[in-house]
């Protein structure tokens, strides 16, 4: 049993119904398994071919569905966003794509129940209606503060500039290049045998089906599921030279700052310094992508459990403090799983 298998079977595996995992080497896939379940009720194993809830790793796909419009003179990262939704609220000073991407906008995070809404939305334009009308958090550039609906804006400024549906868009422009077959939008009610079932958690570690939600409002900051495969795959394009020109890749990778010159290690859609990485939250569902330019090394860890927690008070389950940290240790063993295989790449 390698070392990586081992330290998955024993930090991860036990907390979740069940995970897949892949890591590539330069550009070559070298390791994907799944464990446990993709439906527990049903006894239905997970597979490298099962769909998980990715969350948030939706923003690295997202931005460089971005960087190719402004490879090909479609978008102005600096304009305001009027430029491309006239009609979105104006603010104390101007947002702009760049500022959205990096999370220096000052558009408020999710509040009470919004991650977990069931509501549907005709298109991503109606979503914004949720948060636009909001006094900004804080001063457009002054601070870093994660907002997944920054990225729901970046999303409708994206349809304008390609003239084309989100999702239309980036199944033409990045998945299908790409070959990111097993990469969708998490269709609410969608017949999908590879999609797994969704899990969270109760009190005393038993693991529930978790709430049902619709994330048509969501697409490009949260809303796509994928395969650990798939994404590494996708890892590996980004980190290499070739579908992105070296100028796109400076853009995604370099740490923006605020207007007083603080670095927030937040490029655009991606955490950066000496990895580059994202993690996704979802309701059922727990991800991270990291990329590590130094050593070639890509590794993805998808799992169908998401963070909240359940007891009971009066018969009915309510949410309760999560019985383990599982959520602040993913990226501490991506980077285990990372040295493990750098170590073992030739000289």
């Amino acid at each position: 049993m390698t070392p990586a298998r081992t330290l998955i079977l024993a930090e991860i595996a036990p907390k979740v119904p069940g995970l897949s995992v892949a890591v590539a080497v330069d550009g070559k896939l070298v390791w994907s398994e799944a464990f446990g379940y993709a439906d527990v009720a049903q006894k239905i194993l997970a597979t490298p071919q099962t769909r998980f809830r990715i969350g948030s790793v939706s923003k690295p796909l997202t931005s460089v569905g971005l960087a190719l419009l402004v490879e090909r003179g479609l978008l102005d990262l600096d304009a305001p966003i009027q430029t491309y939704i006239p009609d979105f609220p104006h603010k104390s000073a101007p947002l702009t794509l760049r500022l959205l991407a990096g999370h220096l906008s000052g558009i408020r995070n999710y509040q009470g129940s919004e991650a977990a809404s069931n509501k549907s939305y005709p298109n991503l334009r109606a979503g914004l209606k949720i948060f636009e009308s909001d006094p900004l958090i804080a001063p457009p550039g002054t601070r870093f503060s994660y907002a997944s609906y920054n990225w729901n804006v970046i999303g409708v400024a994206m349809e304008a500039a390609a003239k084309q549906d989100f999702l239309g868009y980036m199944k033409t422009a990045v998945f299908e290049p790409l070959g990111l077959a097993n990469t969708v939008p998490d269709v609410a009610g969608a017949v999908d045998p590879q999609r797994t079932e969704f899990y969270e958690t109760r009190a005393d570690g038993e693991f529930v089906v978790a709430p049902k939600v619709n994330l048509s409002f969501v697409w490009p900051a949260g809303g796509f599921l994928s395969t650990a495969e798939d994404l590494v795959r996708f890892g590996t394009a980004v980190l290499q030279p070739g579908f992105l020109k070296p100028e796109s890749r400076r853009l995604l990778f370099l740490s923006q700052k605020t207007s007083a010159g603080q670095l927030t290690h937040y490029g655009v859609g991606w955490y950066v310094g000496r990895i580059a990485y994202h993690g996704g939250d979802s309701i059922g569902g727990t991800s991270i992508l990291i990329l590590d330019p130094s050593s070639r090394v890509v590794v993805a860890i998808l799992t169908n459990r998401g963070h909240l927690a359940f007891g009971r008070e009066n018969g009915r389950l309510k949410r309760v403090k999560l019985p383990d940290a599982l959520v602040f240790r993913r990226e501490k063993i991506a980077l285990e799983i990372i040295r493990m295989f750098a170590a073992l790449r030739p000289e």
